[in-house]
């Protein structure tokens, strides 16, 4: 019972400084490195002196952790976001994830002078970036970016482990067995991994999302019975062959996106559950690690790290982007968050639990590899964003939201909206919320009082409102509360530019109150035409096209068509005599 208690003890205050050691994270390390430091320090090179070399166990914790953290991811996802970037996020997932294993492999066997199976092997280790680093740094980064971006990231971080983990398993057979291999059997492999991956996840993700539109739950429980059902549907999946990892993200994706009683408090309970997930991982691969064994390899670590970021990784996004007319900007940033974090660690683990002569080796290798990459991707992400100009303005949206049971086929929802300075709600009694059909305002707050709105109330810039009306309306209503029109906030300002455009007003138009010069039949185009021509892809929100001295960049898109066209004159440089030079003709 001493025993029980003590180590009782000890997981519970781990877990206590974890979450106390979280707030530093506002100062730029990445809340994974600080959970991975706390275990290091926890270990027995550490303060902490707790002797754990119990690899199957951390294998187990590992699994467990990501399967839960990639049915979070899952259910997060819209089904919106694939439409934008489900193509170019396969592809960096499949071929991005081979390019970089084997340009970092070639290195590897270079530079360590090892057999080029093992250096390909490490190289497939490190390959994967990371679903739990990803989805952590992307939220609490403080960034906002496009949606092709960050819908891009997640879904491959989401996707990618099934081909590094078949890369892995794989290559070690290759090891162990001292045979050869074909490009016809890795094909065979990876489409049955990816078939059975997507084709179990989809069918069990309908089924589980089934019975929770079915059953009647104490509230809480419906979180529980979404985590064990995925874990249901991961081993299951697992034992058919194909990729468990990428099932359960295709369960948790299945359910989020279905009308069921997976509302907006069973997502708190399950970013809980993910949160605990995390800390207890990297936890764990943190007390599993020896510190002065990583230094005997830092400087090996460090190159083969930098080579990922700066060689590696840029080219695999190149090659595998390339299709899909990605700005380059957009791809550097792609580039620089291939975060490296637990998965890795992970696959790194198989050589041990196979007794492969060098597996510790490899293990110490990849560990000091995540955490060169964490220190230097995880730390600037908001500095890159923002060098690239990729950061969109942040615009605000519903406070709170509750769903309502039993409210088909027209579901209902409480929203809660704070009216922003720019809304044209402001000062009015409410005559904009009137063409929304079967609303009602129920409350508003007001500072500290609590008022219920009768006819002829006036609202005011600030005042929080609290909605009952059909979910079909909630994107409406989000643009009608931070209002259209926002040229008052300097951030929106600045990256749109002052001068708003209509979609669909023609470039004849544009030309004649600009002085623009346009080629042969392009004054027939409206602007949203003529911007997604230019484009070459679908567009989204922050998209800039350059026109002359124009610059038009996509302000609001309705059903992914280009609604409102932020303009902004550019300041053309001046020839030596001082006199401004007129703008030249338009591509």
């Amino acid at each position: 019972m001493i025993d029980t208690n003590v180590i009782l003890f000890f997981v519970g205050l781990l877990l206590f400084l974890s979450v106390l050691a979280s707030s530093l994270a506002r100062f730029g390390p990445p809340l994974l490195l600080i959970f991975l430091i706390v275990g290091m320090l926890a270990g027995e090179d550490g303060p902490g002196q707790i002797n754990f070399n119990n690899v199957p166990v951390a294998y187990f914790v590992a699994n467990l952790a990501l399967a839960v953290i990639l049915l979070d991811g899952g259910l997060r996802t819209h089904f919106q976001t694939f439409r934008v970037a489900l193509r170019p996020a396969l592809s960096l997932a499949t071929f991005g994830v081979l390019i970089s294993a084997t340009l970092a492999g070639a290195f590897i066997a270079v530079w360590l002078n090892v057999d080029w199976r093992y250096g390909l092997l490490l190289g497939s280790i490190v390959a994967s970036t990371d679903a739990a680093a990803v989805f952590s740094q992307l939220r609490n980064s403080g960034v906002t970016l496009n949606q092709r971006v960050s819908a891009t990231l997640e879904i491959e971080s989401g996707t990618n482990d099934p081909m590094a983990i078949f890369l892995v398993t794989f290559l070690l057979g290759a090891i162990e067995s001292d045979k050869g291999f074909t490009p016809s059997t890795i094909l065979s492999e990876i489409a049955h991994q990816f078939g059975i991956g997507i084709a179990g996840g989809i069918v069990l993700g309908y089924v589980l999302s089934f019975l929770i539109s079915r059953l009647r739950l104490v509230e809480g429980l419906y979180a529980l019975l979404i985590v064990s059902g995925g874990l249901m549907a991961f081993t299951a999946i697992n034992q058919l062959g194909g990729s468990g990892f990428l099932g359960i993200y295709v369960v948790g994706l299945v359910v989020g996106n279905r009308r069921n009683h997976a509302s907006e408090h069973v997502f708190r309970v399950m970013d809980g559950l993910a949160w605990l997930a995390q800390a207890g991982m990297f936890l764990v691969l943190g007390l599993l690690v020896n510190p002065n064994q990583l230094w005997d390899h830092a400087g090996s670590a460090a190159l083969i790290a930098l080579f990922l970021i700066f060689v590696a990784r840029p080219v695999a996004v190149w090659m595998s982007l390339l299709p899909f007319h990605f700005p380059s900007r957009e791809q550097g940033f792609i580039a620089w968050v291939g975060l490296r974090g637990a998965v890795p660690i992970v696959l790194s683990l198989f050589p041990l639990m196979a007794d492969l002569e060098g597996g510790q080796f490899l293990f110490d290798i990849t560990f000091a590899v995540v955490l060169v990459s964490l220190l230097i991707q995880g730390t600037s992400l908001a500095w890159m964003a923002r060098l690239l100009k990729l950061q969109l303005p942040r615009e605000p949206g519903a406070v709170a939201r509750f769903d309502f049971e039993g409210t088909r086929p027209d579901p209902y929802i409480l929203l809660a909206f704070r009216i922003q300075p720019a809304s044209s709600l402001a000062a009015t009694q409410g005559d904009a919320l009137a063409r929304f059909d079967k609303l009602r305002c129920i409350a508003v707050t007001r500072g500290p009082r609590l008022l219920f709105p009768k006819r002829g109330f006036v609202y005011a810039a600030n005042d929080l409102l609290y909605l009952i009306t059909p979910e079909r309306h909630a994107e409406e209503l989000s643009l009608l509360f931070r209002g259209k029109n926002r040229d008052s906030e300097p951030a929106a300002r600045a990256f749109f530019g002052s001068f708003i455009l209509h979609g669909n007003a023609t470039m004849a138009a544009l030309a004649t109150v600009y002085g623009v010069t346009l080629e042969a039949r392009q004054g027939e185009l409206e602007i949203a035409d003529y911007m997604r021509r230019r484009l070459r892809r679908r567009p989204v929100e922050g998209d800039v096209v350059d026109v002359d001295g124009l610059r038009l960049t996509v302000r609001t898109l309705d059903a992914g068509v280009i609604e409102t066209v932020g303009l902004r004159l550019r300041e053309p440089e001046r020839p030596e005599g001082g006199k401004k030079p007129r703008p030249r003709g338009g591509r």
